[in-house]
């Protein structure tokens, strides 16, 4: 399989969970480079390792960092662009922190855990691409923002991670409106329940074994970072959903989006 081929790509948060199976999946579709980020350098050369297994001559890049943190974002993208000789064509914003675990309602939120959320999972993915897209613009390219069903509906108790979500929905609404004349394009995904640490921890009473298998929702991150995808923008995907069809009914009723 070859969709991704030629495509270089930068991925937060990959070094478990979802980020990790997208890493060993865009492997798969014959990325050409790949920068992983995350905050545990040990976690993500075993990424590395499992990736160098599936693709030996890929161009792999190994960056420690924290998405909350300006200067290691500037760093991050930096030494990406450095690693691939300026030519980036995908960005994956997955890096995302549930904040205090159990979730505490707002009444009771505490204020620094409440900036530490809103840093990572929404100030960082704003940043990464407002640093990232002079290298985009020249060739065209996808963001890929991940939010979640809590960036839709006010669900109580799920605080500071359903506004971020909520806030990285009304970005990127506004990132693909205001990209939509150049050749990036934006859009976000749902990827559902699944079963992975931070899930596991925000709903600890729960059985994760109902839950998703993070491998199994990452063919339409594969469409969105592939050139198939090209024409597409502005629009939420749900993972779980059966979102060709949905997309191919909004197309033939024109561009309606694939949620209305």
């Amino acid at each position: 399989m070859s969709k991704l081929s030629g495509k270089n790509i930068l991925i937060t948060g990959a070094s478990q969970g979802l980020g990790r199976e997208i890493a060993l999946r865009f492997a798969r579709e014959g990325a050409a480079g790949l920068s992983l980020v995350a905050r545990h350098a040990d976690q993500l050369n075993k990424v590395r390792d499992e990736i160098r297994k599936i693709a030996p001559k890929i161009d792999i890049v190994v960056i420690e960092a924290d998405v909350s943190k300006s200067r290691d974002i500037e760093r991050m993208v930096a030494t990406t662009l450095a690693q691939f000789k300026g030519n980036l064509d995908v960005l994956v914003n997955n890096a995302s922190t549930i904040g205090p675990s159990p979730m505490p309602n707002l009444l009771d939120y505490p204020v620094e855990d409440f900036r530490e959320v809103i840093d990572t999972n929404l100030i960082g993915p704003f940043l990464l691409i407002k640093n990232a897209l002079p290298a985009m613009i020249e060739r065209g390219g996808s963001i890929i923002n991940v939010t979640s069903d809590a960036g839709q509906v006010g669900y109580p108790g799920w605080g500071a991670y359903g506004i971020s979500k909520f806030g990285l929905e009304g970005m990127s609404q506004t990132w693909a409106s205001e990209l939509e004349e150049t050749g990036v394009r934006v859009n976000w995904v749902d990827p559902g329940n699944m079963n992975t640490a931070m899930h596991r921890a925000a709903e600890p009473e729960e059985d994760p074994s109902e839950w998703a298998n993070p491998a199994e929702v990452t063919d339409v991150f594969v469409f969105l970072a592939s050139d198939e995808s090209r024409d597409v923008t502005g629009k939420r995907f749900q993972a779980q959903e059966d979102w060709k069809a949905k997309l191919s009914h909004n197309e033939r009723k024109g561009h309606e989006g694939i949620e209305n």
